[in-house]
């Protein structure tokens, strides 16, 4: 064959392969590491790189671009990035945080992006969904007022929460704010209620104790546990609650009803502060950056009850603040209080006295409040609330030394009773139609001649025997959640009897 010849089968075929159309060019946008540690890196030469896009380093480690200047990026790692040096490459990946979400992640615990930690088989995603997703319009919401029972008869009764709302649970180090984020998620086991536990910063053994928890007394085959653990990357403990939202948006989007418990938001405005510092953000009031509102209120403004249009689905939010020595003025708390819609104050000294849980009535409010209540409570805890604060300054009072005359004195024992009512076990959520026949027996004062040892036995006793001894009106009570007079006539001839017998125990224990 000529040259000539050569040239011409060559120049034809490369004519073929034009036409038929090759590989199309690919742009990488490359930069390099300019410093790395304490789970940030500061990158240079990636100028198309967009904030809140992924970034991925030489030894395959995912980072999330938070701080886009002219010369350089700031990320978040998602790992500990051992493997990343000084020098090495990064790319842009054009692609922005995901996490799986599908009824497949019931039941199981995942990291903040999706990565099974049960020993369990891989997660077999519906579609991966973004982390940062914006809330609803006002346009695409609607009214809270279906109620959201916590089993907790201090909160149903007087800090009533509603599907769709926001309520933070607000208090010092280990007065039990866990506990009844725990008991609200374990009360939803037969409400169809979807539950997702976040934890950020929590030491292993306190998110081994919830789960437990949950897993013995509710029904954890509903729920899905993130886990951004303390022994976790910062970038993963900052990343854990917007995942967590998203998974939980999922349920709400299909019509379902579900409740996230965010444990807690103290620790992750302090992870933020530290990436922040680290990647030189200028610091604002107790060094927390300029946005460190908007890191909570983007995240809490996604809890909402759409309208019926979108399904008429709900997020209910229980995000948890820590406090020191009972400030609720400090920065993150306060932040916090603006954006929710109440909160629940649980405070040391009532801890301390035995009090469990230790809500403070008077500190603890709902801004949605009675429209969400259920109407068997509504109408009995009308006056409760008042009672028991009128009855907290008598006893005030009253330790002085001070003489009370009788009316004060039968009021003082009253409120010793509704406190004592309001006493509750550990993960021991009471059922509506027990907590409705509990108040109807405070308010017509049937409890007043009762013992104060004596009220934890008739509570035992009237939640076994309710649902026997007055079962339609139980059973009416719990579906419809609401009491007409017969089901109150009712059960007040079990409270008289059940009264009667624990009056005439507790007399003949004291004779022997």
């Amino acid at each position: 064959m000529t040259l000539e010849n050569s040239l011409q089968s060559w120049l034809s075929s490369a004519k073929t392969r034009i036409q038929e159309g090759g590989p199309e060019p690919e742009i990488t946008h490359v930069g390099s590491v300019e410093r790395v540690g304490d789970g940030v890196a500061k990158v240079v030469g990636l100028p198309q790189v967009r904030m809140g896009e992924l970034v991925r380093f030489e030894d395959g480690t995912l980072g999330l671009a938070i701080l886009v200047q002219e010369q350089t990026v700031g990320c978040i790692l998602f790992s500990s990035g051992e493997g990343i040096r000084a020098g090495d490459r990064a790319y842009c990946t054009g692609n922005i945080a995901r996490v799986p979400v599908g009824p497949a992640l019931l039941g199981r615990i995942v990291d903040p992006l999706g990565a099974p930690l049960d020993a369990g088989p891989a997660i077999e995603a519906e579609r991966f969904d973004p982390v940062e997703r914006p809330a609803p319009r006002i346009i695409d919401r609607d009214f809270v007022t279906q109620p959201l029972l916590t089993g907790l008869t201090v909160i149903d009764a007087m800090i009533p929460l509603g599907r769709g709302q926001r309520e933070l649970l607000i208090g010092d180090r280990k007065t039990g704010k866990t506990s009844v984020a725990v008991d609200t998620i374990i009360s939803q086991r037969d409400t169809g209620v979807v539950c997702v536990y976040c934890a950020i910063g929590q030491k292993a053994s306190s998110i081994s104790r919830a789960i437990e928890a949950i897993r013995e007394h509710g029904n954890a085959d509903n729920c899905v546990f993130v886990v951004g653990g303390a022994d976790a990357a910062p970038g993963a403990q900052w990343i854990a609650p917007y995942a967590a939202c998203t998974i939980a948006e999922y349920f709400r989007d299909l019509g379902q009803d579900a409740l996230i418990v965010f444990d807690d938001l103290t620790k992750h405005a302090i992870v933020y502060r530290e990436l922040s510092l680290l990647l030189r953000k200028p610091p604002g009031r107790e060094a927390y950056p300029g946005d460190v509102f908007y890191l909570h209120a983007r995240l809490l403004e996604r809890a909402a009850k759409l309208s019926p249009a979108l399904g008429g689905g709900s997020l209910t939010a229980l995000p948890i603040a820590e406090t020191q020595a009972g400030n609720m003025t400090a920065y993150i708390p306060t932040n916090l209080i603006s954006i929710t819609d109440g909160q629940v104050y649980l405070e040391p000294k009532l801890f301390y006295e035995g009090q469990k849980p230790a809500v403070n009535v008077g500190l603890s409010v709902s801004r949605v409040g009675g429209k969400t209540q259920a109407p068997a409570i509504n109408a009995l805890a009308e006056r409760l609330k008042l009672e028991y604060a009128q009855f907290l300054e008598l006893e005030v009072f009253t330790r002085f030394g001070a003489l009370v005359d009788d009316r004060t004195a039968k009021q003082i024992a009253h409120g010793r009773r509704i406190r004592a009512v309001l006493q509750q076990k550990e993960h021991a959520p009471i059922p509506l139609a027990v907590q409705v026949a509990t108040l109807i027996a405070l308010s017509e004062g049937r409890l007043d001649g009762v013992d104060l040892a004596e009220i934890p036995r008739f509570r035992s006793q009237l939640a076994e025997r309710l649902p026997k001894e007055c079962a339609h009106a139980a059973d009416r009570v719990q579906q419809t959640m609401e009491l007409n007079d017969e089901d109150r006539a009712d059960m007040l001839t079990v409270i008289d009897r059940l009264v009667a017998e624990v009056t005439a125990a507790a007399a003949a224990e004291h004779s022997q």
